[in-house]
Order: structure tokens, then C-alpha cells, then sequence
């Protein structure tokens, strides 16, 4: 039985690799086997493949080795492409491979198909020209590259262990109406960030201009209608300037291909600009692609794929101890026990993710989009539990109050407005993201967030302070032993929270130009260390063990607190009063009423 046909997509220049697909051999396999049909289907004339397969044995085989051919492959010399092959079960070689169910099959590769949707390649598709001053510019990417020692061996700057930016069809494109005259140089121009002040001057230490200006150009230091652009005197042959021009009536200009090998240590910026106003509809497509000598990910990333790796182990330690105690004494086990459970399951999966998120990312040159999507998802949720888990303990729920009233809607409101806040801020931080980001980019993303920290803040430390106080009124010693811990462990947490939040606020606001960025790492790598740590001790204080339950609440009359916690709770009198007392009083108010009825 046929199970359901599957689209995969695939560059055109993987059809070569279909050849060595662990359920074909040959083209002869190929077309005995199977059937290809080739149409022309995108504007440039590209053959798209259509390559259609029912059989889930040969599907699995297929789309693995497809997907390592795309994990291998650093050139984009053609359009994705939609494949599909149809693939005959009566082949004896099929029915030799190992049964693979196709639901399987299936979940297989919808999960796999998310891969490969953002490369580590700057794309241009269309950009537009933006005016800055008196120049148009287009933004073409910044990046962290690492020096690279030249390969002598090799005169290609693509070598494997180089690091290199490599141009490839760079187009640039003006309207058939724009085309009957010809221009100037269109330039490219690639730069060290120490050495932005070499782009653009000023007359007589005037206005800093792009673009040659008249007055400049009667000094002698260039000519009227150029971009201004000089040699640094630190880094011999930079920055890297070449361009493109148009004759009369030509609408397309392409620049050659080229690689330029990075031999110094820097934040890299590309930028495409020009001087001429009448052409302010032009556009620019095709791509560059830039490489540190470790791999594909951007200087300020690189160092997090350790750190990742790291800390999935951190969290594979944590929860085999946690899920052992868990196991051990799953009957005590509490609610707030099974909501930690959770939050050490996302933490686990998040950094696991992570880590092949920045793995393939590192190794292939593309941005798994669906592995980032899933990445910044479990750790939004987690982040978002583990902020609720803290506010509804701090209330007191589950230990000293059995419900959160009126209390939870809007603890719910305020859970969801911080999951969407983060959640929006991480994609946009992470998915697709190839360049480094500015410093005051990132900081205004983080604003949102920030101040619905500052108010989970707020309500923890007031609840917690109401909930102290009601143990203390209640003499719950062994829940208010584990209060007070809890909350010395969240006061500490919060400090060294505020101290480094102004230092992330200083470090972002300088860093205009990203200089720092080999340090940049430090910044998320703190916060994930910070809330494990903070995890590390709830787990201490709650993990699961015979007396688990003296820690729950129990419905008695020495737990009973006030419903809207309205009243003011005042300390039990140290005065007692003695049953013989209480019998003398009870005497005299009887003597009092046989005098009252005498």
C-alpha cells in the first residue's frame, strides 16, 4: 500500500546526488525504476525537477542523504528547487531495506523539511538604496571574522580553514526608464570597523560627507560625484573597494565574483553605495557569504557553541539526578514537584536544540530555521513557567493556600503578555539572523521584556514578604525554614541581576560599532547560567523525598489564611491561661447570676 506522496525541497545542483541515494546506484536505476519529468519553471530558465515518492522504505534512505548534501554543501548556484520521485515497490532492492512504519516516515520529514530555510549567505532580493546624506547605501552585512593564516597551498580563498567573504552575483538592477545614460562606479565596499573613519571626509572640518562634494573636490581629494574613500594606514590594503558601472541603455550591471581572505581579526562590515540621484530606484540582488576559519557562524556565535554543549550536559546532570529522586519517592511526589519536572524537561530540550541549531548552522552554512523556531520556543515557555512557578510558590500556593482565588487571572494575563513579548524578541533576535546586530538594535527589542521582568519582581518579593509573615503568625516552622531560603536564594539571584542588567545597559549603549564583540557571547551565556543556578537551588529545597508532604497544605484549621489577605494578622499573646483559672471564672460568673436572680 502507497502511503501519502511527500514534497521535498532541493537545490537544482543536488540532482548530480540522486545518483548515490541508498535506493538507486545509477541513472539506469534511476529511470528504470522511477519517473522523471524536467520543466522550466523559474524566471531565470532553471530546470525544476519534480521528483515525487510514495514508499516510505525508500523515502527515509532518500531524504537522509539528501539532507547530509545539503548539510556539505557550501555553493548556491541555483534556485531551491521542488523534487519528487516515484518509486516502484515491486524492486527487489526496496523490499531488501529495513521496514520503516510510514507514519514514521512521515513525522520524519515534515520535521526534518523545516531545515534549510535561511543560509549563512547575505541574501539581496531586490534591496532598495536607502539615502544616507549624500550618498544612497545599502547595508550589505557585519560580522565577527577571526584571522585566518593564509593558505599558501591554495591560491583560492575558499579553502576549508580559511575565512573569507566571497561575492557571488552580485546584480545590480535599474529601471528600463533610468537606463539611457550612463553612470558612475557603483561601489562595494568591505571594511574593519577600526577603520570606518577611512570612508567618507569633511571640507575645512565641516559636515562629514559621503559622497565628494565641490568643496572637496577643489582641495584635490577626489573627484565631485565619487565616494570618498582612502587606504588605512594600520591595516595595509584596506578597506576592499571595487565596483560596477552601466553603459547607455543598460539595465543590469553585474560585479565579477570575487573572494577576499580575511588575515586580521575584526568586525567586517559591507556596505554598497553610489552618488548618482537618478538612480534611487536601483535595486541589488544576489548574495555574499562569509566564513571564520571554524565554520559558517558569526564571530560573536561562535563561542556559544561550546558554551550550548556545555550546558546540555549541565542539564542532563540535573535532571538524572532529580528524575532518580523523582522515581524514588513518586507517591509524596507534589504539584510544585511536578511543574519542576517540567521546567528541567524544557531546559533540557532548549539547550539541546540550541546546541544543533549553532552545530548545523556552524557546519553547513545554513540556518536551521526550524530547529531555531523550535529552540526559541521551548525556551520562551521555559522562562515563562519557571516565572509563574516562582510568583504562584511566593503566593503561597500549594503550601500554605490550596487556590489562587481571584489572584488568577491575572497571573495568567501577566504570563501571557511575557511569553508573547519574549517570544516575539527571540525571533526576531534569532531566526534568520546572520549579522551581528547593533548594540542599541538589541537594546530597544529588550525593553518590553525588561520591564515585565521588573514587574514578576515586584509581585514575588511582595507576595513572599506576605507569606512569611503569615507563617510566622501560623508557627509553620519547617515551611517558614524553607521560605526564608527560598527567598535569601531569589534576593541574591535579583541582585546580581540588577548588577549585571546596568552592565549589560553600559556595555550595549558603547558598543555602538560592535568592537566588542569577541566579549558579546558573555551577555546570553550569563542569563542562562544564572537561571540554572537559581533552578540548582529550588531543586535542592523541593526535590522529591519521604517527607515531601509536610511541605504541601493541608486542609486543618491551623492553615487557615484569610481569603483576600486583608486583615492584618496579629502574633498569638505569650500569656497563657490555665484550666484552674478558667474554672474559677466560670464559678464566679455563675455566683454572679444566683445573685441576679435573688
Amino acid at each position: 500500500m502507497f502511503g501519502p506522496p511527500l514534497l521535498l525541497q532541493m537545490s537544482a545542483d543536488m540532482v548530480r546526488r540522486l545518483q548515490t541515494l541508498s535506493c538507486r546506484k545509477n541513472k539506469q536505476h534511476l529511470s528504470k525504476y522511477g519517473r522523471i519529468r524536467l520543466k522550466k519553471g523559474s524566471p531565470d530558465a532553471e530546470d525544476t525537477l519534480i521528483w515525487t515518492v510514495f514508499d516510505s522504505r525508500c523515502v527515509l534512505y532518500s531524504f537522509l542523504q539528501i539532507s547530509l548534501s545539503f548539510t556539505h554543501t557550501h555553493t548556491h548556484t541555483k534556485q531551491v528547487s521542488q523534487i519528487c520521485l516515484l518509486v516502484d515497490l515491486n524492486n527487489s532492492e526496496l523490499q531488501a531495506m529495513p521496514l520503516l512504519h510510514p507514519l514514521t516516515a512521515i513525522s520524519l520529514l515534515l520535521l526534518l523539511s523545516v531545515i534549510c530555510i535561511e543560509a549563512s549567505v547575505h541574501n539581496y532580493a531586490a534591496d532598495k538604496f536607502s539615502r544616507k546624506g549624500n550618498a544612497f547605501v545599502i547595508h550589505g552585512g557585519s560580522e565577527g571574522i577571526y584571522y585566518s593564516h593564509p593558505n599558501l597551498n591554495d591560491s583560492s580563498a575558499s579553502s576549508n580553514g580559511d575565512a573569507y567573504i566571497r561575492f557571488e552575483k552580485i546584480t545590480f538592477r535599474r529601471p528600463q526608464e533610468a537606463s539611457n545614460f550612463s553612470t558612475g562606479m557603483i561601489y562595494a565596499i568591505l571594511f574593519e570597523v577600526d577603520d570606518r573613519e577611512t570612508i567618507g571626509g569633511s571640507a575645512y572640518g565641516g559636515q562629514r560627507a559621503i559622497c565628494c562634494t565641490a568643496d572637496l573636490a577643489k582641495l584635490g581629494a577626489c573627484k565631485e560625484g565619487e565616494v570618498i574613500h582612502r587606504l588605512s594606514t594600520t591595516n595595509p590594503g584596506w578597506p576592499e573597494v571595487f565596483g560596477v558601472s552601466f553603459d547607455v541603455n543598460e539595465e543590469t550591471s553585474t560585479l565579477e565574483p570575487r573572494s577576499v581572505q580575511i588575515t586580521r581579526t575584526g568586525m567586517y562590515n559591507l556596505y554598497f553605495m553610489h552618488c548618482e540621484p537618478r538612480l534611487v530606484d536601483m535595486v541589488v540582488e544576489g548574495k555574499t557569504i562569509w566564513k571564520n576559519p571554524s565554520g559558517y557562524l558569526p564571530g560573536r556565535m561562535a563561542p556559544l557553541l561550546n558554551f550550548y554543549g556545555f550546558m546540555s550536559l549541565a542539564f542532563l546532570v540535573l535532571g538524572i539526578f532529580w528524575f532518580s529522586q523523582y522515581a524514588r519517592f513518586w507517591k509524596e511526589v507534589l504539584h510544585l514537584q511536578n511543574c519542576i519536572t517540567f521546567v528541567i524537561t524544557l531546559g533540557m530540550f532548549e539547550m539541546a536544540l540550541w546546541y544543533f541549531d549553532y552545530a548545523e548552522f556552524n557546519e553547513s552554512g545554513v540556518r536551521p530555521t526550524g530547529i531555531t523556531i523550535w529552540a526559541v520556543t521551548f525556551g520562551t515557555i521555559k522562562r515563562t513557567v519557571s516565572r509563574l512557578i516562582i510568583l504562584t510558590v511566593a503566593m503561597g500556593y500549594g503550601v500554605v493556600r490550596p487556590t489562587l482565588g481571584g489572584l488568577t487571572s491575572k497571573v495568567v494575563m501577566l504570563g501571557g503578555t511575557f511569553f508573547l513579548a519574549s517570544e516575539v524578541l527571540e525571533l526576531v533576535e534569532h531566526v534568520g539572523a546572520v549579522s551581528d546586530l547593533s548594540g542599541k538594535a538589541m537594546l530597544f527589542l529588550s525593553l518590553p521584556v525588561a520591564v515585565l521582568d521588573a514587574f514578576f519582581v515586584l509581585w514575588i518579593f511582595t507576595s513572599l514578604s506576605s507569606t512569611l509573615n503569615k507563617l510566622q503568625a501560623k508557627r509553620m516552622m519547617a515551611k517558614l525554614d524553607i521560605y526564608r531560603k527560598f527567598t535569601n536564594a531569589l534576593a541574591v539571584a535579583v541582585i546580581v541581576s540588577v548588577g549585571w542588567i546596568c552592565y549589560e545597559l553600559y556595555f550595549k549603549s558603547t558598543d555602538i560599532y560592535n568592537e566588542q564583540w569577541q566579549n558579546a557571547w558573555i551577555i546570553p551565556a550569563f542569563w542562562h547560567v544564572l537561571s540554572f543556578s537559581l533552578l540548582c537551588v529550588i531543586c535542592a529545597l523541593w526535590a522529591p523525598s519521604q517527607n515531601s508532604t509536610r511541605y504541601a497544605y493541608s486542609d486543618d484549621g491551623s492553615e487557615e489564611f484569610d481569603k483576600e489577605d486583608t486583615l492584618t494578622l496579629i502574633k498569638p499573646s505569650p500569656v497563657s491561661v490555665s484550666t484552674k483559672d478558667v474554672t474559677e471564672l466560670r464559678s464566679d460568673d455563675v455566683d454572679l447570676e444566683e445573685d441576679k436572680t435573688e
